[in-house]
């Protein structure tokens, strides 16, 4: 069981799973197309099953587990209490768990934000959520204290996968460097000094190509989407980190889910994706 507030960081504990358990996080992504392949109703029973059975079979396997908020969201209130669920379930199996909620905003909102999933009282309090910086890597202030004070993490988009962030991610500021870099910059100012791992991080997609990125300074973790189904490789991951790759968390979805709702093949499925990025580690 993870615990908040247990005195360890989140860059700590992520460092201890990884060499425990081996680097991989396994999203949960309950879109309609899923929920159907498994034979689970579009609803939120089928939200839940397909949730919590993921839960069950690999959160003592695997070191991260992701839920994507959005596809609870869906369902409203209740889709929103599964997701409570799902958090609780999956912390107290000896998963992280990295909520994938992507905000971003400025003041007072983005205190309400980090209160909601940040800190021992958070209704939602996961190891760790994702964050947007493109009100500024500033106005994301209140999410790196509350992470802090309850020994939670927080992982910053920097790199995306997405062909509609380029133009802006690889945009120049006026000293010349990438919109990107500056992110990976001003996150990693955030970890000096932290050991073994800082515990706040950046999301760099597995698909991106030539980074062009300087991503030694950051001194905490990369989350990497789009390994797998999306068309990332272990040589991809290799070629993009480099000396870094220690700090590396890939990130997969459908490859492992697709497996399901048979508990046995998504831990296998969950399993041989460990052993294929084992040399992040070694």
């Amino acid at each position: 069981m993870t615990d908040l507030g247990a005195g360890s960081s989140f860059g700590a504990r992520l460092d201890a799973a990884l060499t425990a358990r081996g680097s991989l996080c396994v999203g949960i992504d309950p879109h309609p197309g899923l929920l159907t392949a498994w034979g689970l109703p579009v609803d939120v029973s089928g939200l839940e099953r397909f949730a919590l059975t993921v839960v069950s079979a690999l959160a003592g396997e695997v070191a991260a587990l992701k839920p994507q908020s959005a596809f609870f969201e869906r369902f409203g209130s209740a889709g929103i209490a599964v997701l409570e669920r799902t958090v609780a379930a999956g912390r107290e199996l000896g998963a992280l768990v990295v909520l994938d909620v992507k905000r971003g905003d400025i003041g007072s909102t983005m205190d309400a934000y980090a209160a909601a999933y940040l800190g021992p009282a958070a209704a939602v309090a996961a190891d760790a959520i994702t964050v947007s910086p493109y009100l500024g890597v500033g106005a994301l202030n209140p999410a790196f204290a509350a992470a802090s004070a309850g020994g939670q993490g927080v992982f910053v988009l920097a790199r995306t996968s997405n062909p509609e962030g380029v133009p802006l991610q690889q945009a120049r500021l006026a000293d010349g460097r990438a919109v990107a870099q500056a992110v990976v910059d001003e996150v990693g100012a955030r970890n000096a000094g932290a050991a073994p791992l800082g515990s706040f991080g950046v999301v760099v997609g597995a698909t991106i190509g030539a980074s062009g990125l300087d991503l030694a300074g950051l001194n905490g973790p990369f989350l990497v989407p789009g390994v797998g189904a999306q068309g990332g490789t272990a040589d991809d991951v290799r070629r993009i980190f480099g000396g870094a790759r220690r700090a590396v968390l890939p990130a997969t979805s459908r490859e492992v889910l697709g497996r399901g709702p048979d508990v046995t093949a998504l831990r296998g499925a969950a399993r041989r994706k460990v052993e294929e990025f084992a040399f992040l580690r070694a």
